[in-house]
Formats: structure tokens, sequence, C-alpha cells
């Protein structure tokens, strides 16, 4: 079988299994819009789940309860990819409780992090990693920040050929280091790039954004919030008549849809531990997406607010 026809068999069969998982049948929305992995034509819904600070919240049950419903109703809204790493303190641990309480979701793409100064030591780390979670393997393994890239990525690339893991990224919150990252782009065969992109922080369409295109890799987007700082600034601001036009109900739609509106975004992830929230959030899918003129109108007046 074809990688790209597995994938979307794999894809398929989650999506079928989750139809019949508990709790999310009346929720489901009948169809989410997704991208395809670019190495293997696996579709993935456009709005994922991150998982830093908001899930970082130790042994309080309630707060873990409070993160358990969050975890249930993105799948219910037809979410499937959810970031962590073990940076992220008890995240990771949270995470887990989530995935058991709900009977660990068949549609799940789990993407996790190795975060630690050599490769000999990581393997260790993503062990640790998946027993927290409780998941046979990961979906994704990405290499946190750049660390120790040179010794992860051979090892990485090594354990998804033998089918320890079945995808391969690096990742990255600093603008001074996309030249770093291009270099890697451009030399390693990596299935995946995360990087910061919003509204406000447009550095990577000059590069990167084209070069993963053209590369085929699949872009996850982190801080598409500014880690809230962009929402609490347009929090002030009345919706723009434009909103409407392509089904935008707040300011975090808006955001949203401007960056899986970019055509080599594959994935983004708010992050949040609160349903509503979360339910804004995967509304996001819903609705017509900006062309590339509106996407221009968008950033040019919220950077005018």
């Amino acid at each position: 079988m074809p990688p790209a026809d597995a994938g979307r068999r794999r894809w398929l069969a989650g999506t079928a299994a989750a139809a019949a998982w508990p709790g999310l049948v009346s929720a489901a929305p009948a169809a989410a819009p997704a991208r395809a992995i670019p190495s293997s034509g696996e579709p993935l819904p456009p709005v994922g789940l991150g998982s830093w600070i908001t899930f970082n919240v130790g042994q309080d049950a309630p707060a873990r309860e409070a993160c358990t419903e969050v975890v249930r109703a993105f799948f219910a809204a037809g979410g499937r990819l959810i970031d962590s790493s073990p940076m992220y303190g008890s995240s990771q641990a949270t995470i887990g409780h989530a995935l058991a309480r709900l009977g660990r979701p068949p549609a799940l793409f789990s993407a996790e992090k190795v975060w630690i100064g050599d490769a000999r030591r990581g393997a260790a780390q993503m062990e640790a990693s998946r027993a927290f979670w409780g998941v046979p393997r990961f979906d994704l393994m990405q290499v946190h920040n750049l660390l120790a890239w040179q010794e992860h990525v051979p090892r990485l690339l090594e354990m998804k050929a033998a089918g320890r893991l079945r995808y391969v990224g690096i990742t990255t919150s600093e603008g001074r280091r996309h030249g770093e990252i291009e270099q890697i782009l451009r030399s390693q065969p990596v299935d995946f790039v995360q990087l910061s992109y919003n509204l406000l922080d447009r550095e990577a369409e000059r590069r990167l954004l084209p070069l993963a295109q053209e590369r085929r890799i699949a872009v996850i987007v982190n801080r598409p919030f500014r880690q809230g700082q962009l929402l609490d600034a347009l929090q002030r601001h009345r919706l723009p008549g434009w909103a409407a036009e392509i089904g935008c109900d707040g300011w975090a739609q808006v955001a949203l849809k401007f960056v899986i509106s970019h055509p080599a975004v594959t994935c983004v992830i708010p992050a949040t531990s609160q349903v509503a929230h979360l339910r804004q959030n995967m509304g996001a899918m819903q609705g017509r997406l900006p062309d590339a003129a509106l996407r221009e109108r968008m950033a040019a007046e919220v950077a005018a607010l």
C-alpha cells in the first residue's frame, strides 16, 4: 500500500472509530477541513491542541479534570493533534490522565518532543514521555528548540525506519534561529517543522513557510495568540465587518483563520484550559478562510490597532 493511501486509511479508520466512541457522536461536526501531511498524504484537522502552561497543573485534581474536559471537547469537535514536551512541567501527565479517562480516543495524533542535551539520554526521556501519555508509540517526535539536533535527528530517523514512531520534526519559537531552521529543512529529511507565526509575528512568511512548501514539510504553528497577549489587546476593539464574512464570532477565530489560511500551514496548536475557549478555537475550522487579499488586510488592520 502506498504511504499516502496508508495514511488516509488510518485517518478514516480513526474517524470511523471516533464516531462510535461514547460522547462524540452528537457533538462531532459533519465535516472538518483537513490538511495533508506532505510526506505521507495523511490528513490532519488544521486546529490542534497545545499544552504549554495550560496543562501544567500538577496534582490539582479539579484542574486535571478541567483539562480532561478540554480534551473531551477537542475530540468531539473533530480535533486530532495534541502537542506537548518534557519542558512543560506536568502537562504530559495531565494529557495521559485525560486520555485514560476518555478511553484512549482513537483519533489521537500524538506530537511530543525530545529536550535534552544528547541522544544517548534522549532515549530514556522519550520512553518516560511515552509512559506519561500511555500510548504505544508517538505519531510525531520533534527536537525541541533544536537542542542537540545534530544528534537527535539521525536517531529519530532510525526510530522512524524501525516503526517506533511515524514522523520526525524540529521546533523553535525563536525568530533568531530561523537561519538554522532553514539549514535543517534544506539538509535533513524531516516531516514536520514547528514554529511561531501569527497576525503580528510574520517573519516565517519570508523564508521558512515557502521553503517548507518547496521541501514538502508539514508546518505546525505555535503561539498563534502570542501567549495570550494578542487576544488581550484585540478584545478591546470591536470585530471588523470582514470577520463575519469569514464566519468568525470572536478575535480568537480571526487569529486562527489567519494562520491556517496560509497554504504552507498544516496545523495550529492554541493552548487553553477552558472548554468555552476550546470550542471557539475549534470553530475556526468552520466557514470559509480568508484569501490572500483579505489576509493582508487583516494583518494591516490588526497591526494598526
